[in-house]
């Protein structure tokens, strides 16, 4: 067969969970998962392209046919398409810490109040028209129980509340419950105050209608990093917040938070004296990844391209590494002390904190196939068995793509403020040391490791002894070439070619 028919055949999927039909087909159930599941874990971190969206749409679509979730009915808190629907908390002005704890619960009451309401329509029991009249009073009633309109109609809420006009009440939203927005009504020199929901007594009249249903919900939120992209002022408090409410909702049966967030974001979170921080590392896992785990999800996933396997040959049982041989020649970069196509692609794949995530993997490979595809467009071949499809000039126009992509999508996207002093290092050498470097940022040398922090929590710089290098994923995208940018008074040498 050609080459090209064959490579046609192998499809890996798309690297982003969203956008990925396939992914049930090849889901690792991971510990993370398994602690999911078993109400062992609550609040899920990983690093971006790590894999939290695949274990929460598997949980979505796994849930109702679980034993272990036979009576939990998982509601999800967000979007999972489109602009997220916490930005409009991001848009308006920058709330109090506690102010937005009022409105997460509120958010909470409103999307479990109505799914409880719509659920049992035609058989309210009184504590459930207790509830309904509760979520009418506070402007919370819905006839939707979607995330979307549901935060909306809080949104809207909390702007009329932040923005009174004359005609409302001068009310503003407190920490203790949710003020009931109401006419100005005047009676000599008294003006009548808002009412308000108390969350606690609101909260615990929801967990009582859920324990009247038989059902626990557990109210998962993702997406929690683009919420507040643009916006940093407001990103910390609202996450504290949201923290905040997970743990005031621990008292509950039946009302449960499961937060889906980044590595880098939680610290961000935490780093200011964060109380009862124990209580929330007590139910956290983080997704890691080791290269035997990325090596199988990259066999699963081409093993589930049957018509491909028998093109090749190796519908039979053929080891991992056998499968990876049919693919890819056994180096890059020939020589004794050139690495393996599977480090080399590892080495590139990483950024400055060590993170391969799976998304890379994927990608790389990709791009790889696109890239060996366009070759056969240009000259077609036959292929010979025991010959590998991908050729190294392929993988390395691929890793070319893929560097371009992740500089402009995760690392410049990312970087908020930081970005301008990343573009600084374009065109520039791979390695620096602090005179470099503060040539390179424009600082003192005395400012040279604070400037350089949040460059290396972006994964941008990797500290390296009394050196800084910056990753093999992000150079080629930035135009960075190997070598020292400093000069050490010696001949200069080759960048280890093991890297």
């Amino acid at each position: 067969m050609r080459t090209r028919d064959i490579l046609r055949l192998l499809h890996l999927g798309s690297s982003v969970a969203e956008h990925d039909d396939a992914l049930e087909q090849y889901f690792i159930e991971t510990e993370t998962f398994a602690a999911l599941v078993a109400d062992r874990a609550d609040t899920i971190a990983g690093d971006k392209g790590t894999g939290k969206t695949a274990v929460y749409r598997i949980l979505q679509k796994r849930y109702a046919t679980m034993a272990a979730l036979t009576r939990v009915e998982v509601i999800p808190g967000f979007n999972p398409a489109g602009s997220p629907v916490f930005q409009r908390l991001a848009e308006g002005q920058v709330l109090e810490e506690g102010q937005y704890i009022s409105i997460w619960k509120a958010y909470v009451l409103s999307l479990v109040g109505n799914w409880a309401l719509k659920v049992n329509e035609g058989a309210l029991s009184e504590n459930m028209i207790e509830l309904e009249a509760l979520l009418k009073r506070g402007g919370l009633h819905s006839a939707s129980d979607e995330p979307g309109p549901v935060f909306s109609q809080i949104a809207n809420l909390v702007r009329r509340l932040t923005r009174p006009s004359s005609m409302e009440v001068a009310a503003t939203i407190s920490p203790e419950g949710w003020p009931v927005v109401a006419p100005r009504v005047e009676f000599g020199d008294e003006t009548s105050a808002p009412a308000i929901i108390e969350h606690d007594s609101a909260l615990r009249l929801l967990d009582t209608v859920l324990d009247e249903t038989g059902f626990a919900t557990w109210v998962v939120l993702d997406r929690l990093d683009e919420a507040f992209q643009g916006f940093p002022t407001a990103e910390v408090p609202a996450l504290r917040a949201l923290l905040r409410t997970y743990l005031d909702l621990a008292e509950f049966t039946n009302l449960h938070l499961k937060l889906f967030i980044r590595k880098d974001l939680f610290r961000r979170i935490i780093e200011d004296r964060f109380v009862n921080l124990t209580h929330v590392n007590a139910r956290k896992m983080e997704i890691t990844w080791d290269e035997d785990d990325l090596f199988d999800l990259l066999c699963r996933r081409v093993r589930e391209n049957a018509d491909f396997l028998q093109a090749v040959g190796a519908e039979s049982v053929v080891t991992n590494h056998e499968l990876f041989a049919l693919l890819f020649p056994g180096q890059v970069d020939p020589g004794s002390r050139r690495p393996t196509t599977w480090n080399w692609m590892l080495s590139r794949i990483r950024d400055g904190n060590d993170i391969a995530p799976p998304r890379n993997l994927i990608d790389l490979v990709t791009k790889a196939l696109e890239a060996q595809l366009r070759r056969e467009g240009r000259e077609e071949t036959e292929w010979e068995p025991g010959t590998p499809l991908v050729e190294a000039d392929a993988i390395k126009r691929g890793f070319a793509a893929l560097s371009a992509e992740r500089v402009e999508d995760t690392l410049l996207a990312e970087a908020g403020e930081y970005a301008p002093l990343i573009e600084r290092f374009r065109d520039g050498r791979a390695e620096h040391n602090e005179e470099s470097l503060a040539v390179v940022l424009g600082v003192s040398a005395d400012s040279v490791r604070p400037s350089v922090k949040p460059l290396a929590e972006l994964g941008f710089l990797q500290q390296i002894g009394d050196t800084w290098k910056i990753p093999m994923l992000y150079r080629g995208g930035l135009e960075i070439t190997q070598g020292k940018a400093f000069d050490t008074g010696a001949p200069s040498e080759e960048e280890d070619e093991l890297d």
